[in-house]
């Protein structure tokens, strides 16, 4: 929770744990602000608003991972802003801002703070609400303490970033999520399983092999218990050629004639079936 001034109370001590330098850890994790490359020299291989884990630097090039794609690359460094603890961007303007929070994905409350492209240490808040806003974010001269609001101070931002993830407080709504949160993580694709594909069924049941549906040397009750073929639907396919085998010329023309007559067989019947499967007709 931030503190509360009131009538003019200083307070003189400072935080030594919540400074700069300890705000911005090891960055591991770029944000793409521009497709690269542009679309008009060729197909881009990162978008404008996809995560990037750095694998390397050398010199003005950053060997990264996509989180989305699992593909690596390199991509020079104006093309991307470092990233800390997932909400503070270093180096994105205003209107990059804004066109990072109007990506998809992002929804009401979505935020970013981003340190100023012209002075080091200066900040700003942008959260996505009906339009985009923007807070400046304060600093108390006699202890470096941040604010919004001049009556709620915060010894760091994470501290100011907690805070109004519980309460508005003055904001325009609570704080939800870091801007582009909802994107993916790095693909394991060791682990990803095969696509399923449907396909249409043009499977012909008269042109099914006895032998694929049924072991006939299994002893009773342990018959079939190797197939993938499920035991009702075993039943059902054997009673289905056992007629279909049964009918003569006649019974087979009036068939044709009568395609749309439901055919219903008796718990008797599919019995009766199970116990002649191994009969060669």
């Amino acid at each position: 929770m931030g503190n509360v001034m009131r009538g003019g109370e200083n307070r003189n001590e400072t935080n030594t744990n919540c400074n700069d330098s300890a705000l911005k850890g090891e960055d591991d994790t770029l944000v793409v602000l521009h497709d690269y490359p542009f679309p008009d020299i060729s197909e881009p291989i990162f978008r404008i608003g996809e995560k990037l884990r750095v694998l390397s630097q050398e010199g003005n090039w950053w060997r990264v991972q996509s989180g989305q794609s699992g593909r690596e690359n390199y991509i020079p460094n104006n093309y991307v802003a470092k990233v800390y603890h997932g909400w503070l961007f270093e180096g994105v303007e205003r209107q990059k801002a804004e066109e990072l929070l109007r990506l998809p994905g992002n929804r009401l409350g979505s935020f970013m703070i981003r340190e100023s492209t012209q002075q080091r240490g200066v900040y700003s808040m942008s959260v996505k609400h009906r339009s985009i806003k923007h807070y400046k974010i304060y600093r108390l001269e006699n202890n470096g303490w941040y604010y919004i609001s001049p009556r709620l101070t915060f010894q760091c931002l994470e501290e100011m970033v907690n805070h109004y993830c519980d309460s508005a407080d003055g904001l325009c709504c609570v704080l939800t999520g870091p801007c582009l949160s909802g994107t993916a993580n790095l693909l394991d694709t060791t682990t990803q399983p095969p696509p399923v594909v449907m396909r249409r069924n043009n499977f012909d049941w008269k042109k099914v092999d006895r032998k694929d549906l049924i072991s006939a040397g299994a002893p009773q009750g342990q018959q079939n218990r190797d197939t993938m073929v499920s035991y009702g639907v075993r039943k059902s396919i054997a009673s289905y050629l056992s007629l279909a085998g049964a009918q003569g010329p006649r019974q087979q023309q009036k068939k044709h004639k009568k395609k749309n007559k439901s055919v219903y067989i008796t718990s008797h019947s599919l019995t009766h079936m199970d116990l002649e499967e191994d009969y060669d007709t």
